[in-house]
């Protein structure tokens, strides 16, 4: 017998269980009453009450006659929205920029007794999502996007287009690893249109959650001329390890052609509109045990021309293919499945994800009035229908906002009528953040309290206050109608006087706290006389002990001193020469003296040298664990030179390359620490930087190595002052770029974005992966890309036979995998469809998450490193 007790704290383990294993899953059955949430007796995913996602709309149940055993109990009740055009769910919380499966459920069920189902439109953000919607009071439809967040919510949209009243049954969102389904970006996301697997009968199961990690629904798919077969054994093909995370029973069942001559094929389309565009994923596995004499290899066609191949499965291994580019142009497309001349066996198929790409045309509110009228919203408790975009679409923006809607930007708040409002207290400081905003009323309301002195950052702003508004300030604005709150003059003292003090008060507290800083500061600092000239440079050193200098413009007789009259050259490329030095304190630096011909660009009237110094500036401000620290520079003249501190093992490329005579081969958690190092360090350079930094030069010769193998990158943000105007375009492939690692699409389009150093990180990463050089030479001398000789094997299967021998097999197979997989996402010729370094690092994380320990320690024993400055150091400038 089971105390009750223990009963119910076994309920409550079990409930908690079913949460903690459906991690950033956010299920909400529409209709229920905020304390009926549940878990579901067949997925075990717990359902909640949409209560806390939306303040509208009513909740009803199906009419009983529909009320069937086997419907899910998502589709016994629905909320309706009979009021209002526009009635939105806030779908938090939700990581911004994250991929997530996006799914809309619906049944009408004669709820209303008039059988007639409505006909309405529903928008995701700003745009809208062309859904499938019940013809009839009996069945139930549900919708699938794959989206990016562009908010830290997502919102859905039921707009009223007068063909009866909007209604939803359940809201379904699900997290996606970032590196699958990479069609999904900022400016378009992919509506499912099928998604199948393959059995006997079309009575077939349909598989989702738990079988699915990311809740995907499986449908049968039952075609004349195909033949089911299925692995009958429990195996493990990795599945969950990959972006993909294929369900076991839906990858472990496939089709072949009846007749062994046969092909396979299959046709789609949409409506026959040949505009719409698609991305097609195919899913195959292996599931016979083929004999010696045995094999099976085939084509893909669609349309008639080569989609991929020839592939040919490895036995219980999963392999994704997919269009990196969109099919469109014609109304009806066709696939064909067709076995090579070789194969012995006909192809085999086990499943497909075929989406219609959706366009996001439409750009979202400047996303800081969004937070602002958010929180304004949320202070003064507005019970206006204010949700979704407060500006987007147009024809349904919030009621008392005016919006501006520049040409490719987003809309900003411009004016904002609070009148009869029922506002109370003092304004909001979030009305500051509406930095475009003209026009404010707040009259008849029960404001009170000074007048903040933020509105008067805003120039062009006009507030009209009531007649009877208990407010003052240093303005003259009971009614400011009239122009601008700075213009006018101060009036009002008296109300602000206890405040100003108390702010004189702080400011001299703060200015003592941090003059007894800035003394410290300088007690630690060491005062350092440099032997050339006699100048003086005050270092501090920190933490991680580099240094930091406060005067970092060097003198060329500093610079001949320090390198010992360049003495050591360490390096050499297309910028100049790079010497080894050492200041007066011991700091080992690297001394990049510029070429004759880079100071002859520099000199060019159009081009101008200060615009040399101006970059050196601000890579002074470039301060990250990743990223070589920049010590200085010289400009005197005809001599100019980059200063860096000095990376004790050298480049990456030396070591992969075997070419360090002071090196070992690298292990593959070794291997893995450095990607991540430099993931990161190109992120900050990205989006930690303001103006961000594109490197246009990302390779292993530019990734340096400390002491303890941590990676940083060199090597950066000088390029730009050398590519000032169209008419250097004549040396453009020597400095942006280097052969192997040059983006396709910006090789061929001009067009240099942040994706351009993706691409070239994905060619890093292949090296690590192979510890081939990204140009290589075939037998015949012939050269050839790294990504055009080991992507194709890549997606093909094969890795093993792309491995770097020098790991000797000594390698975590799934974080190879992973690895391998963030290759072909960050070599897409399309820049629109990699992954940005953000989420690139995330999946690097991931990857060194499945790493042991002892992979992943950095110590790697190099003969008196600590005694000597002579490793050859080799950055390869370019």
């Amino acid at each position: 017998m089971v105390l009750p007790w223990l009963s119910i704290l076994m309920s409550l383990l079990a409930l908690a269980v079913s949460v903690h294993c459906q991690p950033g899953f956010l299920s909400i059955d529409c209709g229920i009453a905020g304390g009926d949430n549940y878990t579901d007796d067949n997925t075990t995913i717990f359902y909640t009450s949409d209560t806390k996602f939306i303040d509208t709309g009513t909740n009803k149940e199906i009419a009983t006659t529909y009320m069937t055993q086997t419907l899910p109990r998502q589709y016994q009740n629905l909320r309706i929205f009979p009021d209002g055009t526009r009635n939105c769910y806030t779908l938090t919380p939700v990581i911004k920029s994250n991929r997530y499966l996006l799914r809309a459920s619906f049944m009408y069920g004669n709820y209303d007794g008039l059988d007639q189902p409505p006909q309405f439109d529903a928008y995701v953000g700003v745009n809208r999502w062309e859904i499938n919607l019940p013809s009839n009071s009996s069945s139930h439809m549900w919708n699938e996007i794959i989206t990016v967040a562009s908010l830290d919510y997502i919102s859905v949209c039921l707009v009223n287009t007068g063909n009866g009243t909007p209604f939803i049954s359940a809201l379904e969102l699900r997290p996606l690893k970032n590196l699958a389904y990479l069609a999904a970006n900022e400016s378009q996301s992919l509506r499912l249109l099928y998604r199948n697997h393959f059995r006997q009968t079309a009575s077939g199961p349909t598989i989702r959650y738990p079988d699915d990690a990311y809740d995907r629904i499986w449908t049968v798919w039952v075609r004349d001329g195909w033949t089911p077969i299925n692995n009958s054994s429990p195996v493990d093909l990795w599945s969950d390890d990959y972006y993909y995370r294929l369900p076991l029973p839906v990858i472990n069942t496939a089709v072949i052609p009846s007749d062994p001559n046969n092909n396979l094929t299959f046709y789609f389309s949409m409506n026959g509109d040949p505009k719409l565009q698609y991305h097609v994923y195919m899913h195959f596995a292996e599931l016979q045990q083929l004999k010696r004499n045995q094999s099976r290899e085939f084509n893909i066609i669609v349309n008639g021309n080569l989609f991929y191949g020839p592939l040919s499965p490895k036995y219980l291994y999963r392999n994704t293919i997919f269009s990196s580019s969109p099919l469109s142009g014609t109304k009806l497309h066709s696939v064909v499945i067709s076995k090579t001349k070789s194969s012995t066996l006909p192809p085999i198929f086990n499943a497909e994800e075929i989406f219609v790409l959706e366009p996001l045309f439409r750009i979202p509110t400047d996303s800081r009035d969004v937070d602002a009228i958010m929180n304004i919203k949320v202070v003064y408790q507005i019970k206006r229908n204010w949700m979704g975009d407060p500006c987007v679409p147009s024809s349904y923006s919030w009621e008392g906002l005016n919006c501006s809607y520049p040409d490719s930007k987003p809309p900003t708040i411009i004016s904002l009528n609070l009148s009869s409002s029922g506002l109370a207290g003092v304004l909001a400081p979030s009305l500051a953040n509406l930095t475009s905003i003209l026009s404010l009323d707040v009259s008849n309301n029960s404001l009170t309290g000074p007048v903040p002195e933020f509105l008067a950052e805003l120039p062009s702003l006009k507030v009209l206050f009531d007649n009877n508004a208990n407010v003052s300030g240093p303005y003259d604005i009971n009614h400011c109608e009239a122009g601008s709150c700075k213009k006018r003059r101060r009036k009002i003292v008296v109300p602000i006087l206890a405040s100003s003090i108390s702010a004189l008060v702080m400011l001299i507290i703060m200015g003592f706290v941090l003059w007894k800083f800035t003394q410290r500061r300088r007690q630690r600092g060491a005062v350092v006389r440099d032997k050339a000239g006699g100048s003086i440079h005050k270092t501090q050193y920190k933490r991680n002990g580099s240094l930091h200098s406060e005067n970092q413009r060097f003198t060329y007789t500093e610079v001949v001193n320090m390198t010992n009259n360049f003495e050591s050259p360490i390096g050499n490329g297309g910028f100049g020469t790079v010497y080894h030095g050492q200041m007066r304190e011991g700091t080992q630096v690297a001394v990049k003296m510029l070429s004759v011909q880079s100071v002859k660009l520099l000199s060019h009237p159009r081009q101008g040298s200060n615009e040399f110094q101006n970059e050196a500036q601000l890579l002074m401000r470039v301060h990250h664990k990743n990223v070589v620290p920049f010590i200085g520079y010289c400009q005197e003249g005809d001599n100019m030179a980059l200063i860096y501190e000095y990376m004790a093992l050298g480049n990456l490329g030396s070591h992969l390359s075997g070419t360090n005579s002071n090196s070992k081969a690298l292990n593959w958690g070794q291997r893995l620490c450095i990607a991540v190092d430099v993931a990161l360090g190109l992120e900050y350079l990205h989006n930690g930087c303001r103006p961000p930094i594109i490197h246009r030069d990302m390779k292993t010769t530019n990734i340096l190595l400390n002491e303890r193998l941590e990676a940083k990158i060199g090597d950066f943000g000088m390029s730009k002052v050398f590519l000032q105007d169209d008419e250097f375009t004549h040396i453009s492939t020597a400095v942006k770029g280097t052969a192997g690692y040059l983006d396709p699409e910006y090789f061929g389009t001009n067009n240099l974005t942040h994706r351009s150093d993706v691409y070239s990180f994905g060619v890093v990463l292949l090296e690590l992966i192979t510890g081939q050089p990204a140009i290589i030479r075939n037998t015949d001398y012939e050269k050839r890309t790294l990504v055009d000789w080991a992507c194709p094997i890549i997606a093909g299967g094969d890795i093993q036979s792309v491995a770097d021998p020098s790991l000797e097999g000594d390698y975590d197979i799934n974080s190879f995998w992973k690895v391998a997989e963030i290759v072909l996402a960050c070599t897409s010729p399309r820049s629109i469809e990699r992954p940005t370094m953000t989420e690139v690092v995330a999946e690097l994380k991931d990857c060194l998450g499945t790493v042991t320990a002892a992979e992943r320690t950095r110590s790697w024993k190099i003969d008196q490193v600590e005694k000597t400055s002579s490793i050859s150091f080799q950055p390869s400038p370019r």
